[in-house]
């Protein structure tokens, strides 16, 4: 073979396998930061991975709330209206949140089945709710409660 074939082969091999390396690399990064949303029938099945960043969502049931009387750790249960699931959080919980309301929770789910959440999303007015809570709403044949009207 020519030496000069030869160098220009050696050449796109090395930049082939560069842009492989860093296709792979691309990926691989995206895939750790991906958080899938699962309602609580898809938890409550087993569907849900556990030890993996997850977003939950659906209503939270009136009633449930529970508050630590000495922290900020909170505990929750919301609902699709077909199955139930348990969230905690540490923390300050959104203005915005209420029972009744829609939310979007992001965390692990543990081995008890209870997603230990580091981050709760409440919707921003009375008309909106996450569209992944309404679509799981939508599945399971209930429709989102009107908001009561304050005042």
């Amino acid at each position: 073979m020519n030496p000069l074939r030869k160098k220009r082969l050696v050449i796109i091999l090395a930049i082939l396998a560069g842009l492989g390396l860093a296709v792979w690399a691309a990926l691989g990064a995206l895939q750790q930061n991906i958080n899938l949303f699962y309602t609580p029938t898809q938890i409550a099945n087993g569907e849900a991975p556990q030890g993996t960043r997850i977003r939950a969502g659906g209503m939270v049931e009136k009633g449930s709330l529970e508050r630590s009387g000495d922290s900020l750790d909170v505990k929750f249960v919301v609902t699709d209206f077909n199955k139930s699931v348990t969230i905690t959080y540490r923390g300050i919980l959104p203005d915005l949140f209420r029972e009744g309301q829609g939310i979007v929770a992001l965390g692990k789910l543990n081995a008890d089945g209870v997603v230990v959440a580091d981050e709760v999303l409440a919707k921003h007015d009375e008309k909106y709710m996450p569209p992944e809570v309404t679509k799981a709403l939508k599945d399971s044949g209930q429709s989102a409660p009107t908001p009561a009207k304050e005042g």
